[in-house]
């Protein structure tokens, strides 16, 4: 069954709505990418921070309150309409909601800690429920009053990549006529000095697949797509095929030659019925780490022996972790959308020094436009500790 994406709220570094996010996004910028002290000890480090105020949360869902509820009612609010739509033609029990995330809310109970240890005893806005893995579905569904499944994925940086696979596979099911799914990830001290002891954290701008890479930037983000068995009024853009592998290599570092990677893309290909030939872009997870960027290419080269188009665009957002693969399938989906008039392909951001080490790719520049013939299919890769693969398919609907 065909899962139609008729509806797109984002908020990242990019941008605070889809409008902005895909004007940004194509021009290459990677303004809201800032060097911010605090996080780590002694360090200072680039974060892909979402500037400004947000949302509020109800009054009555005031124990819900965490920044990643707060980012994922900004994505929410902006595809409001569509949700109201879809709630009154199908009724609130058959809404469901799948998400990604992997902090919750930790960083509102890292501080309610922090407190208790001084204090004995935890703030009084304080609530457990504030970080537990589920909590930013709940928040959805009872701010909505929708009934249906909703439920969080934690698979790290696949999580949200994940989601949409699951979401799909309730509409499949019957389960659900409609499913609001993506992800939601928010900066916070126990990421970043996680990150950071694990030496994977660069101190500039990261590099994707550069010969001078030197690890990641971290960001934040939420997603939010209204996923539907019937097509939207508009432009029909669907998830068209997925494939996941868990390898099981490493806790933390990629199985080096790539296989679980290459088999999460081929069976991408074989369910969305694609040869390699087909995808005009591929969305590379790309963290800009010497592992996980040799790994990739590597995994590239061997299904796309005749190129493809591609780039990471991490060095626009930070590696929005729990989030990034909801995030990505994003920018395949601004892509393809009627509001890309120029056909543009989000470019690859580097230094342009390649690692001779690593096989050549066919790197996105500003000047590469996304062919308007047929129709089009583009692919976002989503990598994660112990080995866990996803790759998705983005195009036009049949």
């Amino acid at each position: 069954m065909t899962a139609y994406l008729n509806a797109l709220g984002v908020i990242c570094a990019l941008g605070r709505d889809k409008q902005e996010v895909t004007r940004n996004l194509f021009a290459g910028d990677c303004s809201g990418m800032r060097s911010e002290a605090g996080w780590v000890p002694e360090r200072s480090l680039p974060v892909g921070t979402v500037a400004g105020e947000l949302a509020a949360i109800p009054p009555e869902l005031i124990r819900q309150r965490s920044r990643n509820n707060q980012l994922l009612l900004e994505a929410a609010l902006q595809i409001r309409p569509d949700i109201d739509r879809a709630i009154q033609t199908y009724g609130r029990d058959r809404i469901g909601i799948v998400l990604g995330t992997s902090t919750s809310g930790i960083d509102e109970a890292s501080q309610g800690l922090a407190h208790y240890i001084r204090d004995q005893q935890f703030p009084a806005d304080y609530d457990y429920q504030q970080q537990e893995l589920g909590a930013p579905a709940n928040f959805l569904a009872d701010w909505l009053q929708v009934s249906g499944p909703a439920y969080v994925i934690s698979t790290a940086c696949t999580s949200s990549a994940r989601a949409l696979m699951s979401a799909q596979r309730l509409l499949d099911l019957g389960v659900c006529d409609v499913v609001l799914c993506g992800g939601v990830d928010t900066l916070c001290k126990l990421t970043l000095n996680g990150f950071s002891a694990l030496e994977a954290v660069s101190g500039q701008r990261c590099n994707p697949f550069s010969r001078h890479r030197n690890g990641i930037n971290i960001g934040e983000a939420a997603v939010l797509f209204l996923m539907s068995k019937q097509p939207g009024d508009g432009q029909a853009i669907a998830l068209l095929g997925s494939g996941a592998s868990s390898d099981a290599h490493h806790i933390s570092a990629p199985e080096p030659s790539g296989r679980g990677a290459r088999q999460a893309m081929r069976k991408a290909l074989h369910r969305a019925g694609l040869q390699p030939q087909q995808i005009s872009y591929l969305n590379l997870h790309g963290t800009a780490t010497a592992h996980n960027d040799a790994m990739e290419s590597h995994a590239v080269a061997a299904v796309f022996p005749e190129g493809v188009p591609c780039s990471s665009t991490k060095p626009m957002t930070g590696h929005t972790l729990g989030a990034a693969g909801a995030l990505e399938a994003a920018f395949c989906w601004l892509s393809l959308s009627t509001g890309n008039r120029e056909h543009a392909l989000p470019p690859h951001v580097w230094d342009g020094q390649a690692d001779p080490e690593l096989p050549a790719l066919n790197w996105v520049t500003p000047a590469t436009r996304l062919t308007s013939t047929g129709p089009r299919y583009l692919m976002s890769n989503s990598f994660a500790f112990g080995g866990n693969n996803v790759s998705l398919i983005i195009g036009d609907a049949p």
